[in-house]
């Protein structure tokens, strides 16, 4: 059976074809793979090559020398043109997959800035408290016992400081 070229042309025969890839795609793999160091860009660029002299039957038709160092000029030019091309310079192959998508943690970085400023907003005593119950895990006990103050106090101070922490942010637009 006789493949045709794209274009519609009669192109070489199918043994023609096979014996020019027995002859040359070893020794041209062998060649662009000095030039790149890269085995996939390698396949594609003697592919490449091949599928040119492919389409061009009157290479073929040369002598053993001519289409050698017709293919390898081809594979040389091949080679060049992608180094020099503009997504060779700004994609990168890794072997590590991308990073697992984060979950959006906007949102909490704004609650904690709206915490941040009512916490600011109370008085030292009241913030010290809440401070201490809540981010640092106190009881009312060990809270009353830092502070040198009742356990009572603490726990007044701490539901004093929880209703002006929710009246301020309240004014802020955050509703309960």
């Amino acid at each position: 059976m006789t493949e045709r070229p794209p274009g519609g042309t009669a192109g070489p025969s199918q043994d023609l074809l096979t014996a020019l890839h027995a002859a040359h795609a070893g020794r041209l793999h062998r060649y662009v793979l000095r030039l790149t160091g890269d085995g996939p860009l390698t396949q594609d660029v003697v592919q490449e090559t091949l599928l040119r002299a492919w389409r061009r039957p009157e290479v073929m038709a040369r002598e053993e020398d001519a289409v050698r160092a017709w293919l390898y000029t081809v594979a040389r030019n091949l080679v060049v043109d992608e180094m020099r091309s503009a997504r060779r310079s700004r994609e990168l192959p890794t072997d590590r997959p991308p990073e697992h998508p984060q979950a959006d943690r906007s949102q909490a970085v704004l609650d904690a800035w709206l915490v941040a400023d009512a916490l600011s907003s109370l008085s030292a005593e009241h913030r010290a408290v809440v401070v201490g119950a809540y981010y640092r895990g106190r009881s009312a006990q060990e809270l009353a016992a830092e502070l040198d103050i009742p356990s009572g106090t603490v726990k007044s101070r701490l539901h004093y400081a929880l209703r002006a922490m929710r009246l301020a942010l309240q004014e802020k637009g955050v509703s309960p």
